[in-house]
This record gives C-alpha cells, sequence and structure tokens, in this order.
C-alpha cells in the first residue's frame, strides 16, 4: 500500500517536469497533508503541490511578466553590476543592491540581488555560471526586473547563450540587452533635454546606424547623449552594453549610463535597401537613393507655437525617375548639393505639387551622403548654398522654385508680395504647408501665410488656398 502511494507522488512528479528534485517535491507534499489536517489523501496533495509549483514555472525568461507572483527559471550570468548602497527609511543599516543580467534562449532579464544575496553576488558569482533562480517579477526602468528571493548554482544545466555577443542588426530582438553592436553611422541629431516627472532634468538624443544586414537607430540617455556631438556620419562606432526596446513598432537599441559609444577603425558595408521611385506610392514610408538633381536655398518659417522651423527641397533622379525631397528641420542645414549620391531612409510619400509624389525627410529619416560631388564645399557651407541655387536649377526651371510664384490663376505674383493683405481683401496664396493643423501655415519662399481651413493637408505638400482675409489670416473657402 505504502509503496503504491509513492509511486502516485512519482507519478504526478514525473507529469510535473518541474525544476524541483523528488526530494524536495516529497517534502512539499508531506507539509501539504499535514497543513490540510488530513483532509487530503497524498495524492491530492501531491496535485495541488504540482499546480503551485507549475504555476511560478515558466519556460523561459520571455514569458516572465511583472504581475506574477514569483518566477522560476534556470539562466547564465551575463554581466554583474556594482554594488549599490542605500539608506532605508527608518532603519539603521543601509540596505544594498547588485543588478545581475542573466538570459537564455528566450531572452535576458535583469535580477535585483538584495542585502546578504548582493554580498554573495559580488563575492561569489561568475559570468558565464549558470543559476537556479526564484523571485518576483516587477516592472523596472529598462523592462521587468525579478527581485532574487532564492538562488542556486546549476553546473548541471546547459543554457546556450554567448556572453556579450557582437550582434549584426537584423539580429536584434526585443528585450535584448548587453549588446554589442559595431555599424556606419548614417545620421545624428542634437541633443534634447526635457524634465522628468521628479523634476530631475534628462537628455536624450539619437543616431542611426547601417551594417550589411539593415539599419536601427541609436537612442542615448543622459550622460551618454552629448557623445553625439562627438560622432560624424560617415564613421564606424561601435555600440557597447545597449539594451533594445521598442518604439513606434520599431525595434531601437538604447545606451544608457552602463553603455558606450565609440569610434572604432573598422570597414563596416552599408547597403540600402531603395525602393524605385517609379513604384512610389502615396502613404509609404520608404529608402530611395539616387543622384541630387538639384537642391533649393533653404527657408525658414515661424510656427504658430512663436518656434522657427526650416526645410530645404532636393530634386532626386535614380534610373526610374525623380522626386522631390523635403529635408526638414537640421536635415535642411546638411551640405547636400547636385551631383551627390544620397540613400534616404524612412521618408515618407505625400502628395505633392501639381499631383506629383514628393518624398518628406523629418526627424524619424535619415539622410546619408554616399559619394560627395561637391568636394571643398563642407569648407565654406555659403559657397556650397549659393552654388547649389544656380546649378542645375536653371536646366530644371520647373523645379518648386519657379511654379511657387508663377501662376496662381489670378495673374497677381503671389510670391512677390511682402505687404501685409488687408482685412476683407479677397485673395489667393500658394505655397508650401509648413504647418499641417490648427491653422495651416504655408510659405510661398518670401512670405508666409496662416489659412483656417479644415482640409486635410499633408507637411510639405504644395496647396492653394483662396478665400477672405480676416485679421492677418487667410479665412480659406477653397484649398487646392
Amino acid at each position: 500500500m505504502h509503496e503504491h502511494r509513492m509511486s502516485d507522488i512519482e507519478g504526478v512528479y514525473e507529469d510535473l517536469e518541474a525544476d524541483v528534485s523528488l526530494e524536495e517535491f516529497r517534502e512539499a507534499v508531506e507539509a501539504k497533508v499535514e497543513q490540510m489536517g488530513g483532509l487530503a489523501d497524498e495524492e491530492t496533495a501531491a496535485m495541488l503541490v504540482a499546480h503551485e509549483v507549475g504555476e511560478s514555472e515558466v519556460s523561459g525568461i520571455a514569458d516572465i511578466e511583472p504581475g506574477m507572483e514569483e518566477a522560476k527559471f534556470v539562466a547564465k550570468v551575463i554581466s554583474i553590476g556594482e554594488k549599490r548602497t542605500f539608506e532605508r527609511d527608518g532603519e539603521d543599516e543601509d540596505g544594498q543592491v547588485v543588478n545581475v543580467e542573466v538570459a537564455d534562449e528566450t531572452g535576458s532579464v535583469r535580477a535585483a540581488f538584495w542585502d546578504d544575496h548582493a554580498e554573495a553576488a559580488i563575492e561569489e558569482l561568475e559570468e558565464g555560471q549558470v543559476l537556479r533562480i526564484k523571485g518576483r517579477p516587477k516592472e523596472g526602468f529598462s523592462g521587468v526586473e525579478v527581485s532574487v528571493d532564492d538562488v542556486e548554482p546549476d553546473d548541471d544545466t546547459e543554457v546556450d547563450v554567448q556572453l556579450s555577443d557582437t550582434y549584426a542588426i537584423e539580429d536584434l530582438s526585443l528585450g535584448l540587452s548587453n549588446v554589442t553592436l559595431v555599424g556606419l553611422l548614417l545620421d545624428t541629431d542634437s541633443v534634447r533635454t526635457f524634465d522628468r516627472d521628479d523634476g530631475s532634468e534628462g537628455k536624450v538624443s539619437n543616431l542611426v546606424l547601417g551594417d550589411s544586414t539593415g539599419r536601427v537607430r541609436v537612442t542615448l540617455w543622459d550622460e551618454q547623449a552629448d557623445l553625439v556631438t562627438e560622432l560624424e556620419a560617415g564613421e564606424t562606432v561601435e555600440v557597447i552594453d545597449g539594451y533594445v526596446k521598442e518604439r513606434d513598432g520599431q525595434l531601437e537599441l538604447h545606451v544608457g549610463n552602463r553603455g558606450a559609444v565609440e569610434e572604432i577603425d573598422e570597414d563596416v558595408e552599408y547597403v540600402p535597401e531603395s525602393t524605385p521611385i517609379e513604384d512610389l506610392e502615396i502613404g509609404q514610408t520608404v529608402d530611395i537613393a539616387g543622384v541630387v538633381r538639384s537642391a533649393d536655398p533653404k527657408r525658414t518659417f515661424d510656427r504658430d507655437d512663436g518656434s522657427e522651423g526650416q526645410v530645404r527641397n532636393i530634386r532626386v533622379q535614380d534610373a526610374t525617375g525623380d522626386i522631390r525631397v523635403a529635408l526638414w528641420g537640421e536635415k535642411a542645414d546638411l551640405d547636400v548639393g547636385p551631383g551627390d549620391e544620397v540613400a534616404l531612409g524612412d521618408v515618407e510619400i505625400q502628395d505633392g505639387w501639381q499631383d506629383d509624389l514628393e518624398a518628406s525627410a523629418g526627424w524619424q529619416s535619415t539622410v546619408t551622403i554616399l559619394e560627395s560631388e561637391s568636394a571643398g564645399s563642407s569648407e565654406s557651407p555659403d559657397a556650397a548654398d549659393s552654388s547649389d541655387e544656380n546649378a542645375g536649377l536653371s536646366a530644371f526651371a520647373g523645379d518648386g522654385t519657379d511654379e511657387e510664384t508663377a501662376t496662381d490663376g489670378t495673374g497677381t505674383d503671389t510670391g512677390s508680395t511682402t505687404t501685409e493683405p488687408s482685412d476683407g481683401e479677397e485673395l489667393e496664396f500658394t505655397g508650401v504647408v509648413v504647418q499641417a493643423g490648427d491653422p495651416v501655415v504655408l510659405d510661398d519662399g518670401e512670405e508666409t501665410m496662416s489659412v483656417a481651413t479644415d482640409a486635410d493637408v499633408g507637411l510639405g505638400e504644395e496647396v492653394t488656398a483662396r478665400g477672405v482675409v480676416r485679421d492677418g489670416r487667410l479665412e480659406a473657402n477653397d484649398v487646392f
């Protein structure tokens, strides 16, 4: 009889496929029988224990979620952070914590070792060691963290994870951390500051890297944000200790205070995958590549909030056709001119002037000059600008400069007026949309006009508005 009951426990145990030994399982079952005051026989108790154990057993790190009571898993130590001490409210003894990055085949997670565990982590843990961990998952600063309650080494289990991998861009996946990646720097932007909820000031900047497998946006936080000012497009850089997050459906590589970005002496090939210009359709976000045929001077305009915006139009041609590209913000300052070979990443295709398509290169786009014709122009951007205006433009006169002011259907040359329109005056105004919203702001190269309209217009589109002027704003009854 005794034999039979044991096998019941063993049967339940075998079905469990759990990370506990049979001995531990037996002890837990006996404790459960005792706890229930003999109400349950051993088989029922075994079922109950199996359910409890199974609940916290996760099949991999990827399954760990903040709402769980506890999670049990086996993982390899990837990196061991430094010990931090902090004061606990109302307690004499300081607390201490060590963050340890652990990973299995499904992903990686930060495990927080507190107090006594923190001491042990510093003294006993080694990178590459496999641990059996029990802990409480919670939402941390960069994804899920596990507060470790119980940990023991597991030398018998193999976890197939390489330490500090150098990844190719196409191999990045959500939740990876401790990522090393080497790429060609395609684009940088300026450092922006923001206020955190706790009143402190944060800093953030972005750059874009490419390798032979693709391209990725890199976000640099706080102390690392200033690194962009030291880097230039065209250099090869290495990202150290980055972590992968998602934004707008795209994977991004983030670099916090533990990470770094450094220039290295290595050649990386970046092959832009571009869509032929003749195949472009409205609403797409695509990559295009080609030669700059012409470049207009930069235009600045005032936004509604009083800030100043800027845009510059260039025309890019590939073997299948050509398209006008609006370079917004800092991209308008790029030293790009006729003859330059460019790759444009993540540009939005919109409805442009005279039913032509037009590409809009905003903050999320990348503009990479692959080969520059205007040699020497980098020394004097002013000279480059003035030559851009004339070079090639006369040959392609219908390229956005003349069209905007040429005819607006009334025989008046709207572009040349700088006088304020008077109230009640009927007016037709043609220009590029430099602010879409309420109001729409149009720019014709010489002046801007605020337009009150419900019409749905896109940034960078060229439109004509017709209506009556009230308080210096055009109340449009017609926008086309």
